[in-house]
């Protein structure tokens, strides 16, 4: 802990150090840098935090996109058949984030005009998603309608920000952002975006990988799972007849 504060001193009085001497053609700059890159998963993981820290030359509003690895989403839509709860319709989206948190410094709506919210993606509503090509048939009045769903379960799992998270200034050069990663947090690449706002314009930006890991036992078991499917597969067959059977045995004696 001392060590990790330690370095988060460093940066920033390096980092304002560098802007301070920085020439007068270069008077929008920002830097910023994570206390941890990596967030491991091991058998006790409850969630994790992780501090953004940094400096910008002279003043402005900082922005900060945190997203993890994209892939296909599928919505579905259950309906009663037949006295029955089923799967009746269903929509995938392609290009989805999988994990989206965004931090600010100040209100969005009055600090970046609309078009470059919906250009830089900066909110789940102005996600850029897709439609897969199974999905192509449906109407955008029903696309709107599973896209919604879809960003109600991802905030409701905590995959998604509810609300925005401030970002902090000390004084008029230094800033922080602490972010908070679910434990259902999926594994991968995410990509943390920083971006320098003056005067409503985005005038510099910067971007650093997090990388989220299983480790110890978990990343073993993950890594199996992964590489021998079918073997895994058996084992865990196998695993729950047995269980099933001294479950049996244990009851029988009682």
């Amino acid at each position: 802990m001392i060590l990790r504060a330690l370095a988060i001193f460093c940066f920033t009085l390096f980092a304002s150090l560098q802007l301070h001497g920085a020439t007068p053609n270069v008077s929008n700059e920002i830097v910023a840098a994570l206390d941890d890159h990596l967030v491991a998963i091991d058998t006790g993981f409850s969630g994790s935090k992780v501090l953004l820290f940094g400096a910008t030359e002279g003043e402005g509003d900082v922005v900060v996109i945190v997203r993890g690895p994209s892939h296909n989403e599928v919505v579905r839509k259950k309906e009663r058949i037949m006295g029955v709860w089923a799967n009746n319709e269903e929509v995938t989206f392609s290009s989805t984030p999988v994990f989206y948190n965004i931090a600010s410094s100040g209100n969005l709506e009055d600090m970046v005009p609309a078009s470059e919210r919906q250009r830089l993606e900066l909110g789940p509503e102005y996600l850029n998603t897709y439609l897969a090509p199974e999905s192509k048939n449906i109407s955008d009045e029903k696309k709107e309608i599973f896209w919604k769903a879809l960003l109600r379960a991802k905030k409701r799992n905590g995959l998604y920000a509810n609300t925005t998270t401030p970002v902090k200034f000390l004084g008029k050069r230094l800033f922080r952002a602490d972010f908070v990663f679910p434990a259902n947090i999926p594994v991968g690449t995410y990509l943390v975006y920083v971006y320098l706002v003056k005067d409503k314009n985005v005038v510099s930006s910067q971007i650093t990988p997090l990388i989220v890991s299983k480790i110890g036992a978990e990343a073993e078991i993950y890594d199996f799972a992964h590489r021998h499917s079918f073997a895994y597969g058996i084992i865990a067959v196998i695993i729950a007849l047995f269980s099933g059977w001294v479950a049996s045995v244990a009851f029988r004696k009682k």
